[in-house]
């Protein structure tokens, strides 16, 4: 009770006053240090019980050191811990060797961990799951799935805590089929999800395009908190469904729950998306008159380039002005955008001139200034950018797409042939261009790609890697089948204008997702409205 309410001095006061003291009381004494933040404490009092009982103290009291350890971080104490379980046979207690496993875990000695877990007689769910956790949480995404594998294949039943981590892993690695499979098992056994679980798996759907399974988890969820609301809104504002987006946003406002800032940026990326320039504005100035969700960097980012998008830069570049702080590189970024999109040199310069005193090594922002020289016809402007590239020594790396096909990752980079079906892939590819040539195709010129170096702009531009990777997808999978591609650097014209008129001739959806945005291609349209 005293340890409860904090009162730290009495309770050791009690605890010292006692004849006779159980392993219960020294592990309530040493939890209630731990609580309090005097871990240092706890492991003094713990050295004392073991001073006294030696290697008869309790598997529970050592679990308690374990987490003394553990809000330590030492993991040097934590293996002197470990020595005294080893010496003393506690192994078999699930409870000491999951807490062990947690601590190497935030200690981040991930080998220590597994040594621990393999050396387990027998293995429990929770076991399993802080494996699992501890290598999702060191972002060690091929190892928690193959482990996840020998879990499912040793029989060891998932549970909802089983899902919740490896959703994160199954997001990292693109395996939408694994997750639905994990869940429908959940579904089978009758294990309802947490509001986490429920909301970590509306973000997955989002995030890999599939809306209406996100939808349907939404709206089965029996609790649901702003995050679940503001992972919803953002899945419709970045494939493009704005007006779902705002439709969300207002039924939130309906239901009494106040957004906050995520909700905000959500719902103005869903605008910028969509170019719903008088929504933006109405929502931006929502945010204005509520001295709690005050616009930041990044929602003016979004109203400046949603303004950008429709073309009215006097408006984008007066946000700027008018921003009560300094406008950061955000900011700056989406007026470069605009004003490459729609060819306005003199701001250009403008807003590329404070990106490069703010991140000079960034490459990206040497592209843009490029394209933007280059469809100006100014070569003079653009050598000097690229002798500004070399001097600096930076340089534009190969750029990477990839699509999953039977669950195994296809890599390609430009004018790729290392891949075991590059002549069914070249052949498919120089087929389609015959086609969409027939349809009105015709090639886009004066651009510096993001696959190509700028020594290689006289090459031939017809094999990027993401045609590469939509080629190699149409020669593996059904008809049916939607195409995924992901791609780290931003689409070009191009490639964009050649997967309309692919779907177009193949009826295929494809779906992209780029270094900036999802791109959703179908029958010849795409849901970026050619913004991006």
């Amino acid at each position: 009770m005293q340890l409860a309410c904090g009162m730290l001095a009495e309770a050791r006061q009690v605890f010292d006053g006692m004849p006779s003291r159980s392993e219960a009381t020294w592990g309530t004494m040493m939890g209630g240090l731990i609580d309090a933040g005097r871990p240092r404490g706890a492991l003094a009092l713990f050295r004392e019980l073991w001073e006294e009982v030696g290697g008869d103290a309790a598997p529970r009291v050592v679990v308690v050191a374990v987490r003394a350890v553990t809000a330590l971080g030492s993991a040097c104490a934590g293996q002197q811990l470990h020595c005294c379980v080893a010496k003393t046979g506690m192994y078999e207690d699930q409870y000491l060797s999951c807490a062990l496993i947690d601590m190497y875990n935030k200690c981040g000695q991930l080998d220590e961990a597994r040594r621990v877990f393999d050396g387990m007689p027998q293995k429990s769910v929770v076991a399993w799951n802080s494996m699992l956790a501890s290598y999702s949480l060191h972002g060690c995404s091929e190892e928690a799935l193959d482990l996840y594998h020998s879990m499912c294949e040793g029989g060891v039943d998932i549970d909802q805590f089983t899902f919740s981590t490896m959703l994160r892993v199954f997001s990292r690695l693109g395996l939408l089929e694994h997750a639905k499979q994990a869940h429908a098992g959940l579904i089978q056994r009758g294990l309802p999800l947490d509001i986490v679980g429920n909301t970590a798996l509306v973000d997955l759907y989002c995030k890999w395009g599939q809306m209406e399974d996100a939808r349907n988890v939404f709206e089965r969820m029996p609790i649901r908190n702003l995050i679940s609301w503001n992972a919803l809104i953002a899945g419709y504002g970045y494939h493009g469904m704005g007006q779902k987006a705002i439709e969300m946003f207002e039924e939130l406002i309906a239901e009494g729950i106040a957004p906050n800032h995520v909700t905000f940026l959500a719902v103005l990326n869903a605008c910028r998306f969509s170019g719903f320039v008088e929504e933006g504005k109405r929502i931006f100035q929502l945010m204005t008159q509520n001295q709690r969700t005050k616009p930041r960097a990044m929602h003016y980012a979004c109203i400046i380039e949603l303004f950008g998008q429709q073309g009215r830069l006097d408006e984008a570049y007066s946000m700027i002005r008018k921003a009560p702080f300094i406008p950061t590189a955000n900011m700056w970024g989406a007026l470069l955008t605009a004003s490459r999109i729609h060819k306005n040199l003199q701001l250009a310069r403008l807003a590329a001139e404070q990106l490069l005193a703010m991140e000079p090594q960034k490459t990206n922002n040497y592209v843009v200034l490029l394209n933007l020289y280059i469809n100006s016809g100014r070569q003079t402007e653009a050598s000097k950018v690229v002798d500004t590239l070399k001097r600096r020594g930076l340089c534009i790396h190969a750029a990477c797409s990839w699509i999953t096909v039977r669950k195994k990752d296809h890599r390609f980079f430009f004018k790729d042939s290392l891949h075991p079906q590059s002549s069914e892939i070249y052949r498919k590819l120089d087929s389609l261009l015959k086609e969409i040539k027939q349809l009105g195709y015709v090639a886009e010129e004066n651009e510096l790609l993001p696959d190509i170096l700028p020594d290689e702009q006289k090459t031939s531009k017809v094999y990027h890697s993401e045609r590469l990777a939509v080629a190699f997808g149409l020669i593996s999978t059904s008809l049916s089948t939607t195409l995924r591609v992901t791609q780290c650097h931003r689409l070009c014209h191009d490639c964009h204008k050649v997967m309309k008129f692919v779907t177009q001739v193949t009826k295929r959806e494809i779906v992209i997702r780029d270094g900036s945005r999802f791109h959703h291609f179908k029958l010849g349209t795409c849901s970026c409205g050619d913004y991006w």
